[in-house]
């Protein structure tokens, strides 16, 4: 079977079709995915139903995997390896979460928009998310364009965000919730790092907005002036013209590139509903920005 592509809208995101996650890739089948990223940054693989292992192999054709992407939670609290983050909202026993739990409390954070570790000094290149049991009210997901977002900015902004760089880190984005208790191991691993708020693509060459829940501050900026700033922007990226929202079908997957998007799980009733998704994430190639003196 040929790949074929189905565009979704007219900035963001393919319908990606004659591939089979659960064989081995080719090369041609690698060039092919990686391609279609660079020119649609959010590809949907429908009818995808594979194992954790399968979906391990898969993803190593895309680079080096994150680990430890579940933020918040202790090993013995863990439900899947440490190579997957797990968006469920399922504790350890496969039970649904309590409205209390630990772990739901910390996925919430998933509902406000962001970028998967940037909050990493190396930061993410491709997020590959698998709907094992989907939800059939809510939890779409949305993403969008970075850089019809930056293209759609005036020359003023354009020139006035080149060089700026960001501090982010999980302490931000789960302040924004009302996380302010921290144990000092936690602050320590949370250590805000920087990126360049303006990114350009490798391949494309294309400019974007790299910007997501966890920036606290830009440097050299008062932190009231910069979240003001950074809140703006995040508000312009959001246009409904340049977000695709996925309605999840069983078995879909869905690859995203955190290069060139932003995304968010929009709420649905995770105290009554099973809703089982499993992400790797591979890692970019470099830092983006220098990082803070020691």
């Amino acid at each position: 079977m040929s790949i074929e592509l189905q565009p979704l809208t007219r900035h963001i995101g393919a319908r990606m079709t004659g591939v089979d996650a659960r064989k081995p890739l080719t090369p041609a089948e690698v060039a092919a995915i990686e391609a279609a990223m660079d020119r649609y940054a959010v590809l949907v693989l429908p009818g995808q139903d594979i194992t954790d292992e399968q979906q391990l192999a898969f993803s190593h054709n895309f680079g080096p995997l994150e680990e430890g992407a579940n933020s918040g939670a202790r090993d013995a609290e863990l439900r899947l390896p440490v190579v997957f983050a797990d968006v469920s909202n399922l504790d350890k026993e496969g039970r649904v979460t309590a409205r209390d739990n630990k772990k739901r409390m910390a996925g919430l954070a998933n509902r406000l928009w962001h970028t998967d570790a940037s909050f990493r000094v190396v930061p993410a290149r491709y997020s590959i998310l698998s709907g094992r049991v989907v939800t059939t009210e809510g939890g779409n997901t949305e993403f969008a364009d970075m850089r019809a977002a930056y293209d759609a900015l005036d020359t003023r902004t354009k020139t006035e965000i080149e060089d700026l760089v960001c501090e982010h880190s999980l302490i931000y984005s789960r302040g924004q919730l009302g996380f302010t208790e921290f144990l000092p191991d936690e602050r320590v691993a949370m250590k805000p790092v920087r990126q360049r708020l303006v990114r350009t693509h490798p391949v494309t060459g294309r400019k974007s907005l790299f910007l997501a829940s966890h920036i606290g501050t830009i440097v050299g900026w008062p932190q009231p002036e910069a979240m003001a700033f950074i809140r703006d922007l995040i508000e312009h990226a959001t246009q409904s013209e340049f977000v695709y929202s996925h309605r999840w079908t069983q078995f879909d997957l869905v690859m995203w590139d955190n290069r060139t998007t932003m995304h968010r799980v929009r709420r649905f009733d995770d105290l009554n509903v099973v809703r089982d998704m499993r992400r790797t994430t591979t890692r970019s190639d470099s830092p983006t920005a220098d990082q803070e003196a020691a």
